[in-house]
């Protein structure tokens, strides 16, 4: 606004005071009266935080390129924040309550989206969607977005992804075939313990199962039984529709008394509680076998890419949705952006372009990806390993991008049944406010950090540590947090 205020100097001066109290400092009037550029008369750099695992080398060649068409479309630019998945949380908390310039962030469930929404480090979406995302209203399902609201308002658009997902484990295609091992007489999990025993037996340097971080072999193993609703602290369950303490239903008992069965047989990594290495990135390395995941349609070609190895898996459960498939990866816009409506006009382009999507989720043509003539895509010829690789289930309409070789060419047309199969959980829908025993929360969650990944590792015994973990629970306050969740969930039942 610096043009602005040299032409009418004497004006400002004299009534300095009301446009201070009328917001001239206001993002809202930054972004109308400067046509989204900066102090500067730049084009409005949009900085976009999101979760990075793998090879990202060429970024700047590929941001380079989103903002040709970015510049052209909206006048502005962005500038990719990628944040390694170990340190997601943590580092995206810091900036959502520091002054870090920040316009989008991919949000989730799972790293406490709906606290970030309730204590005000996000914007409320509804107005800008309507007024500068109507592309988004065309193709993001209403249910979705209904899905996704906190206290009633909208604070992070769902990306367009598998939002039903199955239960698995994928595991290197060349030790199923170098062994003989019959995938098909793999019926349910505990039927994985041959193919566990071989592969130990065998290959004494590759560690059979890798999972690490939150995706715990506990957490497959009970996956489809229970919603946990983002936290874990009091959870719906599918088979009786209330919300319970999942760390005494008989399913997680049994679940967790496999896995440390597992992890003393020499299944597990010994450091799978406190390895900050992704799964994947395990078995590229040569030191592991495969690991336990939810899945989707093409699965086992997304883990290739970033592997190396051809994968296979084996599906264990059927395909359920449940509330996370709104909450679970968001975009969101912070609260220190100093132009919200920019920053929903690229939330709107990634939804509506193919070009954009394709650069960010794919790279460039002809560097990291090229067409084949079935219309799937595979990496150059005499390219081994991109150098560019993109989680590309966070962000945007995926349904616009090009498959990868081994996928149909239709793959997306697959995964929308794949979609429509989906049994949803109960809560769909259901987001939790914790204001009212957000100090029990506070206290349960020390609790959690201090035993779940050991437990749900087979790194604890839950002979012992299982009662301790549900008696410091308790203590914390656990048996409140659920009687608040029962209130809210019965209320937001009646009105559905």
């Amino acid at each position: 606004m610096n043009w602005f205020k040299a032409s009418i100097r004497f004006l400002l001066i004299a009534i300095s005071a009301i446009l201070v109290l009328a917001g001239c400092s206001s993002k809202e009037s930054s972004t109308s009266n400067n046509g989204g550029t900066d102090s500067k008369g730049q084009p409005y750099q949009i900085n976009m935080a999101y979760i990075t695992f793998t090879k990202i080398d060429d970024l700047p060649l590929v941001q380079d390129e989103i903002n040709k068409i970015v510049k052209k479309k909206i006048n502005a630019t962005v500038k990719l924040v990628p944040i390694n998945g170990a340190n997601y949380q943590q580092q995206s908390n810091l900036m959502l309550t520091g002054n870090e310039k920040l316009d989008l962030v991919v949000t989730s469930s799972f790293f406490g989206y709906s606290t970030q929404a309730a204590k005000g480090q996000l914007l409320a979406l509804d107005d800008l969607v309507q007024s500068k995302g109507k592309g988004i209203l065309d193709v993001v399902p209403k249910r979705l977005l209904e899905g996704n609201k906190v206290n009633g308002k909208m604070y992070g658009i769902p990306s367009i992804r598998d939002w039903g997902s199955y239960y698995g484990f994928v595991m290197r295609k060349d030790i199923v075939d170098k062994y003989k091992i019959d995938l098909s007489q793999v019926k349910t999990f505990a039927d994985l313990e041959n193919v566990f025993k071989v592969v130990k037996e065998n290959e004494p340097t590759l560690t059979p199962i890798v999972n690490t971080g939150t995706t715990t072999t506990t957490t497959v193993l009970a996956g489809g039984k229970f919603d946990i609703l983002g936290d874990s602290l009091g959870v719906v369950s599918f088979k009786d529709k209330k919300v319970v303490n999942m760390f005494e239903e008989p399913e997680y008992v049994d679940a967790v008394n496999l896995t440390r069965k597992w992890f003393k047989a020499g299944y597990i990594m010994k450091d799978a509680a406190t390895s900050q290495d992704a799964a994947a990135n395990i078995v590229k390395a040569n030191k592991g076998f495969g690991y336990f995941s939810h899945m989707k349609p093409g699965f086992d070609v997304q883990e290739k890419g970033i592997t190396g190895y051809d994968m296979v898996s084996v599906k264990l459960s059927n395909v359920y949705s449940y509330t996370d498939a709104a909450t679970g990866f968001n975009l969101s816009i912070a609260r220190n952006s100093q132009n919200p409506e920019k920053a929903m006009e690229l939330i709107n382009l990634l939804y509506t372009d193919k070009d954009i999507m394709n650069l960010l989720d794919n790279g460039i043509e002809g560097k990291h990806y090229q067409v084949k003539s079935d219309g799937t895509i595979k990496l150059p010829d005499n390219v081994k390993e991109s150098k560019y690789v993109f989680g590309q289930w966070q962000i945007g309409n995926n349904f616009l991008t090009y498959p990868w070789e081994g996928n149909p060419a239709d793959y997306w047309e697959v995964m929308k049944k794949h979609n429509d199969s989906a049994i949803f959980s109960p809560a769909f829908g259901f987001t939790f406010n914790p204001d009212p025993v957000k100090t029990e929360m506070a206290a349960a969650t020390n609790v959690i950090n201090q035993y779940k990944l050991g437990l749900e590792s087979g790194t604890l015994d839950p002979g012992k540590s299982l009662p301790e973990f549900n008696k410091k629970l308790k203590a914390a306050g656990l048996d409140k947090i659920i009687a608040e969740k029962k209130k809210q969930f019965e209320a937001w039942k009646e009105k559905q």
